[in-house]
């Protein structure tokens, strides 16, 4: 049997403090990310008079969470416990490459090559499907191994927002989280489900990101007797953003006097500023200054032995040769 490759893709992110701003020059650079009418050397201009910019600003949320984003390590651990899984019974390597910093997805690709892999499955940490992040990341793919991949055969995830493992491992999660209000108040904890935002116009044009964001939530809330909401987070620019914002969904459950809130960054499978700062920091702050008595945030799967099941059983999926023992 020829050898497989998994490939974890991911958005990727500064390693260091000094990185920020090259991180930030390759996301906007990414013209599914930003859709302005540039080419060429104004395009590079433009992403980096912003990444400079927003270097500045950004600099605080990495100083505290130890002065570099912690999704690389924790891609290269979930990438470890999948391969160690997989590898129980198959001969299954799997390799991690990133959108917007190191390791880039054409140095992967290197990799793949030299491992003599014939056989890749492209695996995007993105549960749901989206333009820009799923069909971006598959794009720099194509743009990478264009006219050189040769006989290597290309399986691809697209999503897998609905897939019962993956909803097992959300719900697994949650429980947990849960147990750390006190009994008495669990059942009045309001769920707070929020995902990464994406710009309407986006949606409008048939991205179905949304859609399969309302999916999950419904397919995981069936699990819990708690209301639940959802909203959208991380929002840049003046255009129009998918909504209600998690922040003011925060400051209307508090005044409707909820004493507990659990937030569940649901489009999130590791931790980052999004999570670890944007939610866990500023918005707990905000929570606790509208009068929320308790505020919890569920962990990101990260290498969660149930999502590392679910990852592999995605790979299975697609393989069928790796089901026979």
């Amino acid at each position: 049997m020829a050898r497989i490759g998994v490939v974890l893709l991911n958005l990727g992110g500064p390693q260091s403090l000094d990185d920020i701003e090259e991180f930030l020059y390759n996301l906007f650079m990414d013209p599914y990310i930003i859709e302005i009418p540039l080419r060429g050397g104004l395009r590079r201009s433009f992403a980096r008079l912003i990444a400079r910019k927003r270097a500045e600003k950004t600099k605080h949320y990495y100083e505290l969470m130890g002065g570099k984003s912690p999704q690389y390590a924790l891609t290269i651990s979930q990438a470890s416990a999948l391969e160690r899984k997989l590898r129980q019974e198959h001969d299954v390597r799997v390799y991690v490459g990133m959108r917007y910093f190191k390791p880039y997805i054409d140095t992967t690709f290197e990799t793949l090559i030299t491992d003599n892999i014939k056989e890749v499955i492209l695996l995007p940490l993105y549960p749901h499907y989206s333009r820009t992040t799923t069909l971006s990341s598959f794009e720099e793919w194509n743009r990478v191994t264009k006219g050189r991949s040769g006989s290597m055969k290309v399986t691809r995830i697209e999503s897998y927002h609905d897939f019962p493992p993956y909803i097992d491992a959300v719900v697994d999660r949650i429980q947990t989280t849960l147990k750390r209000f006190p009994e008495g108040l669990r059942r009045g904890v309001h769920i707070l489900y929020s995902a990464h935002g994406v710009p309407v116009s986006v949606i409008k044009r048939g991205d179905p990101y949304q859609k399969q964001i309302i999916e999950t939530v419904e397919l995981v809330s069936r699990h819990f007797e708690n209301e639940h909401s959802l909203a959208y987070q991380s929002r840049v620019g003046p255009v129009k953003w998918l909504g209600p914002p998690t922040r003011d969904e925060i400051k209307k459950r508090a005044a409707e006097g909820k004493r507990g809130l659990l937030v569940v960054p649901i489009s999130f499978v590791s931790e980052h500023s999004e999570t670890l700062y944007e939610v866990n920091r500023l918005f707990r702050d905000e929570a606790m200054a509208a009068g929320v008595g308790q505020f919890e945030m569920m962990p990101a799967l990260n290498d969660s032995p149930k999502f590392i099941n679910a990852l592999a059983q995605l790979v299975k999926g697609k393989f069928p040769e790796l089901n026979r023992k």
